[in-house]
């Protein structure tokens, strides 16, 4: 407990070291924390919008403000003029899910912590965030449907609905008609659907194509997390 307590004290009138060494060692751990990050982020996201240069600008934020931290130093002139010179730089990039834009607020947070030389809270903050994000992800925290997708398809006239029923009864846990529509000598159903087992979603669908009366099959499932 002592050794914990000790990484978090730091006195007030010691100033941080702002020499080489103390700055490589905060690169060095802005490096290291910031993949782990980005590893997560890359092993629980969901939906489109992935992009590749994103993960990589994680590990490089909190480099890069660690390294501020260690410029600007004790200097109020310097902060200043830091200010000055990043408004000139325009970031024109909109994130679209709120989920990066709080890897991002994390990144620069640990930057700041490292470059200030708090290692002790940077590296438990990193560990109890990771913990977090990963608790999650797969509990699916905050998922809202009892739904895995739609499933449409087509009866001709004569066709029974006892057995098409019958298939996606043994294919699903639970189904729920949307919409009937009927035309002339066809009947189209929409239904979403929960499946015993997404992997077997294809099999259900040749299994209906089998009966011969039934036709334009198709099964649409949904991520959760999924954006357009």
């Amino acid at each position: 407990m002592n050794t914990i307590e000790g990484l978090f004290a730091r006195s007030p009138t010691l100033s941080p070291d702002m020499g080489p060494r103390a700055m490589l060692l905060a690169l060095l751990l802005a490096f290291v924390l910031g993949q782990l990050i980005a590893w997560l982020y890359k092993r629980t996201h969901s939906g489109l919008s992935y992009s590749r240069s994103f993960t990589e600008s994680l590990v490089l934020i909190t480099m890069v403000v660690a390294l501020v931290m260690f410029v600007i130093g004790d200097s109020l002139v310097t902060a200043f003029g830091l200010i000055g010179a990043l408004a000139i730089i325009r970031f024109r990039n909109v994130l679209k899910d709120t989920r990066d834009t709080v890897f991002v607020f994390f990144a620069l947070v640990l930057g700041m912590a490292l470059g200030s030389q708090r290692h002790g809270p940077a590296i438990m903050g990193t560990l109890l965030l990771l913990s977090a994000t990963a608790y999650l992800h797969w509990t699916r925290f905050g998922t809202n449907g009892i739904f895995d997708g739609h499933l449409s398809f087509r009866i001709q006239e004569g066709g029974s609905e006892h057995d098409t029923f019958g298939v996606i009864q043994r294919f699903c846990r639970r189904f729920r008609s949307l919409s009937t529509r009927r035309g002339a000598g066809v009947t189209e159903y929409v239904f979403v659907v929960s499946l015993r087992d997404t992997r077997r979603g294809d099999e259900m669908l040749r299994d209906l194509e089998s009966l011969g009366s039934v036709g334009s099959v198709s099964l649409v499932l949904q991520d959760e997390l999924s954006e357009v």
